[in-house]
């Protein structure tokens, strides 16, 4: 399972994903927020890394403005290693090489297309481990110092 979650930012273009989650047949639980009202990403963040971080989802998705606040909200949470991108590449490389688990992108810099590109990038590559493993042990016992 898939946690999605967005800000105020992000609300029209995670609608967006969500269908795409849909067609693709990815099962997906929405942690909010369920409108255009203001609400503060990172509360969002928190909510949906948990998710991650804790089983319920295997991996997640959020949507900002920029997708920066998001990223560096969930990047706060203990075993949350979020990338933020706007490019394909970056998605894809992102899980073969630093093993992300949560993708954040910018509401009011991807559009929908590029959106559901960066989407696929993540979900359909997975880590590669070998030498890369070593250095994903190392970020994560950044968290302990």
């Amino acid at each position: 399972m898939l946690a999605i979650g967005c800000d105020h930012g992000g609300f029209e273009l995670k609608q967006e994903v969500m269908k795409h989650l849909e067609e693709r047949g990815v099962e997906y639980k929405d942690f909010g927020c369920f409108s255009t009202d203001s609400v503060d990403y990172s509360d969002v963040a928190k909510v949906v890394c948990d998710a991650v971080a804790g089983g319920e989802a295997e991996q997640g998705i959020l949507v900002c403005g920029t997708g920066i606040g998001m990223s560096m909200a969930a990047n706060k949470i203990k075993g949350i290693r979020a990338a933020c991108c706007s490019d394909t590449f970056s998605a894809k490389f992102t899980r073969l090489h630093n093993d992300a688990n949560v993708l954040c992108f910018g509401g009011r810099v991807v559009g929908p297309g590029l959106a559901l590109e960066l989407v696929d990038a993540f979900l359909d590559n997975e880590f590669e481990g070998g030498r890369h493993q070593r250095r994903i042990d190392k970020v994560m016992a950044l968290e302990n110092d």
